[in-house]
């Protein structure tokens, strides 16, 4: 079979290339946030101004933070707190994203770094009662369902500071997921919930969530895709892997049903090569894939799929841009290549963005290698049609919460 010869189990001891490309991805320049100058806490806070604390933890949270942070600093009516958790703790997954989105040098830093659920969790709360008490902030808001995402909110209702979730409402039904008990917790605590499309509002109804509390704001993923599309236009990325003109696909792969297990990654990968073959395949590879990767030893052929470091947002999105299908398990991937209208496979059996299928671009395919080979042929073949981007995801969102915000701080003051 093709596939054989395209990707192989590397013995214990061989140093074969994997067909990494070296360069492509440069965090020389970036600076650690922890290592910057700047003010503190303290000295962030305004003596008349609510304080609004700001939460990042992984990398999918920058682009949602820093839209509403540009929307709530343009109100002049905050002082603005920004801490990054530091569940990301690589370069190229994490810091060089705040050099990208241009968004401040972090007030606090508190370094989590990785571990198990319980651990991580345990130490963002720990870390991020002390910020809470340094800052003493009148709203916290968090973004997205990662581990941070839920300790940070449990840790300000227990200081009875009240928290907005932005992405609430969203559900997979699959609590195996940790992202889904994230989700459910966060919202469950929050006082402002800003949802991204309709039926987030049943999800967090059928719950018992006050409908006050839920505003239909549109999604911020999409405000940052409008507002770094210049910068992402000027991206050498095409140029650096000699894509220029050139037809390919993107992968993603990261999350751990697909990539933990070998008996699932290595058929995954396999079927992928397959696709390669039709269409070259990009892969960003996840620090927690490459793992695996390199401790099975698995190689796969580069002229079908090349393998390359992970990318900052800028290069990350001309690469989305320029590419003829996404295969990929992130969640925020299925809505930005349905907000550009490229076709998208999402390597799941259940997506908590049913929207970006019913009216979008994406197809849920499952993780059957026959089914995602099936599925790409076609893609790549006949295209989608009919899709549509969903209402209000117009890069007006931020403004949408940051009017929300407004009316929640100076009303009840």
């Amino acid at each position: 079979m093709a596939t054989r010869s395209a990707l192989r189990i590397r013995a214990p001891g061989d140093a074969a290339h994997l067909g990494v490309l070296e360069g492509a991805s440069d965090a020389d320049d970036i600076l650690h946030p922890e290592s910057r100058s700047g003010p503190t806490i303290e000295k962030e806070r305004g003596m008349n101004k609510p304080t609004i604390l700001l939460v990042a933890g992984a990398r999918p949270n920058f682009m949602k933070v820093a839209p509403v942070w540009r929307a709530l600093e343009a109100t002049g009516k905050f002082s603005l707190v920004l801490v990054h958790t530091g569940q990301h703790y690589d370069d190229n997954m994490s810091k060089v994203f705040f050099d990208d989105l241009r968004l401040p040098r972090p007030n606090a830093h508190l370094g989590v770094g990785s571990g198990s659920h319980a651990g991580q969790t345990a130490r963002v709360m720990l870390a991020f009662e002390s910020a809470m008490m340094d800052a003493d902030p009148d709203l916290v808001v968090v973004v997205g369902d990662v581990n941070s995402t839920m300790a940070c909110a449990l840790v300000s209702v227990k200081l009875s500071v009240p928290v907005a979730h932005v992405e609430a409402g969203l559900r997979s039904f699959d609590r195996t997921m940790p992202e889904e008990i994230n989700r459910m917790v966060t919202d469950i605590l929050s006082d402002l919930l800003f949802i991204t499309s309709a039926e987030a509002r049943d999800n967090l109804m059928r719950e018992g969530v006050d409908p006050a509390k839920i505003h239909l704001v549109g999604n911020v993923m999409i405000d940052s895709l409008h507002f770094y599309a210049t910068a992402a236009a000027a991206s050498p990325i095409l140029a650096t892997l000699g894509l220029e003109g050139s037809r390919y696909g993107l992968v993603t792969l990261h999350r751990p049903s697909n990539v933990d297990d070998t008996m699932v990654l290595v058929p995954l990968l396999e079927a992928l090569v397959r696709i390669g073959e039709e269409c070259p395949l990009v892969f960003p590879v996840h620090p927690r894939t490459r793992a695996v990767i390199e401790r099975v030893g698995i190689e796969v052929q580069a002229d079908r799929m090349r393998l390359i470091d992970p990318l900052g947002y800028l290069d990350f999105m001309k690469l989305m841009r320029y590419s003829s299908i996404v295969l990929t398990d992130s969640g925020g991937i299925q809505e930005e290549t349905t907000a550009l209208g490229i076709p998208c496979l999402t390597i799941r059996d259940n997506t908590e963005r049913p929207i970006t299928v019913t009216v979008g671009t994406n197809r849920l395919v499952g993780t059957g290698p026959k089914r995602i080979v099936s599925e790409a042929l076609d893609v790549l073949h006949h295209g989608v049609a009919g899709a549509k981007i969903p209402d209000r995801w117009d890069g007006n969102a931020a403004p949408r919460i940051a009017e929300v915000i407004t009316r929640f701080l100076y009303e009840q003051s």
